[in-house]
């Protein structure tokens, strides 16, 4: 057709969806970004198709770009557009705000909301556990007319089952009949999911026993909803029945209810139990995905199995499986049961890397071990993950990396946690600090420690100084940096006492003898001040 010059936007618009639905995905937007005539590229049929593909590949951001792109064009999205995007937001994080931009934009462009729109926004409030809002789009969509299709109450439903409100579950069912609408295989299986969360298992079961009866139960799907919430409320024993019942019809098992049964007996620390069925499993499967393959490695990791837990990582490269949030926790936390101090930092290390985010908790952990251990540094690295990865962090952090960072003589990075947190910091630490430093800490900084630790609100006392100006006088070559504390004390109500006063005057051939003269009267006026103030107080 390209070389003929038969193309034309529908064979673009048709060749993109193809190329998405049969080939990489990916290929669809090179082929939009191929497109050499503008008018095709700007046609909203084409973009509509591209976007599609991408969302339906997970390429969230990539289609979001594209829109952007589109609109700086001077394309007009259509619904079809928006009701694309909306679909993306079901599954992406933070969807739900970037979903309710989209309905201002859709507002703002007068573009009447379909039935479609409403069905997809219903979907990423119950996604985003935002069952108000999915209430809210529900009676909105009927107060204009819309009558609400299976999809529609299969998805407020869905809602509900997020916090088990089976009560409004029970009174949707009801709508629903009333509309002539039957229960289908979603519906039922949602439905079981909501009585399993509220707890409400005898009405789980009798759901199940439905679901079978109408052949609806032929995979572990039902089974692993009501099997999930039975261990989650420590019915163990239960959640093994429902198992083994699965077991003995035979049904399609794909390791979702190993998992949660192997994670369930290492809850309640049936270790030897759950190690038996993360054996079992690989006995009797080949298919592995990152939550069996987690599942099982929490197994071998609670009985302390290291040569099993080497050979399940070493599964996960081989089969090119991508570690997650719960790889990195499982694995740091056994590493700290085995002391294995610094292969647990290299892990956390690894887990930064890949941008996931830091659990405070194992942190503290972490940091404390590897105090213990001797590696101040390493506790160091992980503090500054944490610090950096923009969570809140809870106070006694500083002051515990700081006592680690000075045990290990590390005072440069000691300064650094005073200068960025030393409000968050107990006064004797930040006396201990200030101590060490000017015993041992590079004589440069000694001037910037002292209005570091001033500027915490902590009042320098004359210990400090003293210790400072001893390190001075022991280098005459750093007779400017003594020159300038002794200029900077004054102007922030601090002054020279016995016997720093004393050290200097033994020393005075070191400074000018005329700026000397000047600096002492002022601090003696300090002094006076300072006394004439406190006699008030009194």
């Amino acid at each position: 057709m390209q070389q003929h010059g038969k193309t034309n936007t529908a064979s673009y618009s048709s060749y993109i969806k193809f190329v998405g639905r049969y080939s990489d995905p990916i290929k669809a937007l090179e082929i939009y970004n191929s497109i050499e005539d503008e008018c095709t590229r700007k046609n909203v049929s084409v973009c509509n198709s591209t976007l599609n593909c991408l969302i339906k590949s997970g390429q969230y951001h990539s289609s979001l770009k594209l829109f952007n792109q589109m609109k700086r064009a001077g394309l007009v999205p259509d619904i079809v557009t928006y009701s694309t995007l909306l679909v993306g937001c079901t599954k992406v994080k933070g969807g739900y705000f970037k979903a309710m931009d989209l309905v201002q934009e859709i507002k703002f462009r007068r573009l009447d909301m379909d039935i479609v729109l409403y069905g997809t926004l219903i979907s990423v409030c119950a996604s985003h556990n935002q069952c108000e809002e999915a209430e809210k789009y529900f009676d909105e969509m009927k107060s204009l007319g819309h009558s609400p299709n299976i999809f529609h109450y299969s998805s407020l439903l869905n809602a509900y089952a997020v916090d088990g409100n089976y009560k409004k579950a029970d009174e949707l069912i009801k709508e629903m009949s009333s509309a002539g609408i039957t229960m289908n295989k979603v519906i039922l299986t949602t439905l079981l999911k909501v009585y399993a969360k509220s707890g409400m298992f005898e009405k789980s079961r009798e759901i199940l026993d439905e679901l079978q009866v109408l052949g609806y139960a032929e995979d572990e799907i039902p089974y692993c909803i009501l099997m999930d919430s039975l261990a989650k409320s420590g019915k163990v024993t239960e959640a093994m029945s429902i198992f083994e019942e699965m077991k003995q019809k035979q049904l399609k098992i794909d390791g979702y209810s190993y998992s949660i049964m192997i994670i369930a007996l290492c809850r309640s620390g049936l270790i030897e139990e759950a190690k038996q069925l993360a054996c079992e499993y690989e006995i009797k499967s080949n298919k592995y995905d990152v939550v069996i393959l987690n599942s099982m490695l929490c197994a071998y990791c609670r009985s302390g199995e290291m040569d099993n837990v080497m050979k399940m990582m070493k599964k996960m490269d081989e089969l090119a499986i991508i570690p997650d949030w719960n790889t990195f926790y499982i694995l740091i936390k056994y590493f700290c049961k085995e002391q294995l101090y610094l292969l647990a930092y290299r892990t956390m290390e690894d887990m930064h890397k890949k941008g996931h985010h830091l659990d405070q908790d194992l942190c503290a952990t972490l940091i404390n071990r590897l105090g213990k251990a001797g590696a101040p540094s390493e506790a160091f690295s992980v503090y500054n993950m944490l610090r950096y990865s923009k969570r809140t962090i809870n106070k006694a952090f500083h002051g515990k990396i700081l006592n680690i960072l000075l045990s290990g003589e590390l005072l440069k990075d000691a300064y650094v946690v005073v200068k960025d947190n030393g409000n968050l910091i107990p006064q004797p630490a930040i006396r201990k600090f200030a101590t060490n430093f000017m015993k041992k800490g590079n004589i440069n900084l000694v001037n910037d420690v002292i209005k570091a630790i001033h500027s915490t609100g902590y009042k320098v006392d004359q210990e400090i100084f003293y210790l400072a100006i001893s390190r001075y006088i022991e280098e005459p070559e750093k007779k400017e940096l003594l020159l300038h504390l002794l200029q900077w004390m004054p102007g922030h109500d601090y002054c020279v006492e016995s016997p720093s006063r004393k050290l200097i005057l033994e020393n005075s051939h070191m400074l000018e003898h005329r700026s000397l003269s000047e600096l002492l009267f002022k601090h003696s006026m300090v002094l006076k001040t300072n006394k004439s103030r406190e006699r008030k107080i009194k």
